[in-house]
């Protein structure tokens, strides 16, 4: 069934997400203590037994200048400069294994698939710890520091998923001019806020996003993992308003406002957990050319294949030839 707004409001339905007065120095901040590290990234040819693909285990500096793991995947013969799609992982994942996600690199492109810190046991495996210490918090990342922007989970990753960008750009492989961000779900929402973080991004692809329009979304679904804020604030009854100060730093919503990357979207009509007017109130910010892809009877799988088959012709039409 229809999870949210009829279809007809989905069309109007704008955010009530306020943009914290020091926003935009807050993340200058954030990104300049990054960039005081070099990206240092360091490649390692991993045996696949694959004939069309080469993969190497990356690492490079991300927040605090703190190891990040990632994949590197480029057609077998390529010597560049390649359009490359950097992509995050969704929410509980992380880089997975060596022979997954082949899809960017059999069509072309360099990819440069991010390992997720903290999170790599969910569904897909990861080997990126988050080694910051932070107050109590309902198991699981969502609430980890929330309590203040400064100490939040989301600040961390974010700026890791924006380093990602830069050491895919440092390698020889890949054209600087021609860097996508792709993601879904949480992969999504960080795909957003890096296009609202930089502008070298030539094309963003955010299908079903996760971390958009948290004042709605943490009040009308009861799926997980927003359904982890309101398990906090249920405890920390009096925490409310400082809560969703903290998570207005982190809302692809604020990002959107600042991004002009061309971009896709997809929403499902029937996904309790990113309801389809968090989806919207994002793309209806979005201040670059945009498209939405809508999948009426599906939920947070989206269009599964169908996306990627879709995402795979935009990127391509954005991006060039890929050889």
């Amino acid at each position: 069934m229809l999870t949210d707004l009829p279809v007809e409001q989905l069309a109007t339905y704008r955010s009530s997400q306020t943009l914290p007065e020091d926003f935009a120095d807050f993340w200058a901040g954030t990104l300049a203590e990054a960039a005081s590290h070099d990206v240092d990234v360091r490649l390692r040819e991993v045996p696949t037994g694959l004939t069309t693909v080469v993969t190497y285990d990356v690492t490079f500096r991300g927040y605090a200048g703190q190891d990040i793991r990632a994949w590197l995947r480029v057609p077998a013969g390529a010597t560049g400069p390649l359009p490359t799609v950097v992509q995050y992982v969704a929410h509980g994942g992380g880089r997975g294994h060596a022979l997954a996600s082949l899809l960017w690199a059999s069509a072309g492109f360099a990819h440069f698939q991010m390992d997720t810190r903290g999170q790599g046991s969910g569904w897909s495996i990861g080997e990126t710890p988050d080694p910051a210490v932070a107050p109590p918090a309902v198991p699981g990342v969502i609430t980890r520091g929330i309590g203040d922007p400064a100490d939040y989970y989301y600040r961390r990753f974010l700026t890791d998923a924006v380093r990602a960008v830069d050491a895919a750009r440092a390698l020889d492989v890949v054209d600087p001019d021609r860097v996508a961000v792709f993601g879904v779900s949480q992969g999504g929402g960080a795909a957003i806020a890096v296009a609202g973080l930089r502008t070298d991004v030539a094309a963003v692809v955010s299908l079903v996003p996760f971390l958009c329009d948290f004042p709605r979304a943490t009040r009308i679904t009861d799926g997980y993992p927003y359904r982890e804020i309101a398990d906090y604030l249920r405890v920390h009854r009096d925490d409310v308003a400082r809560v969703h100060r903290t998570l207005s730093y982190f809302d692809a919503v604020n990002f959107a406002r600042r991004a002009t990357a061309p971009a896709l979207f997809s929403v499902a009509l029937m996904d309790a957990t990113c309801p389809p007017s968090t989806v919207y109130a994002a793309y209806h910010e979005y201040q670059g050319p945009r498209e939405m892809i809508v999948w009426e009877y599906n939920g947070h799988e989206g269009g599964g294949i169908d996306d990627e088959a879709r995402a795979l012709e935009f990127l391509r039409a954005r991006l060039g030839h890929t050889g």
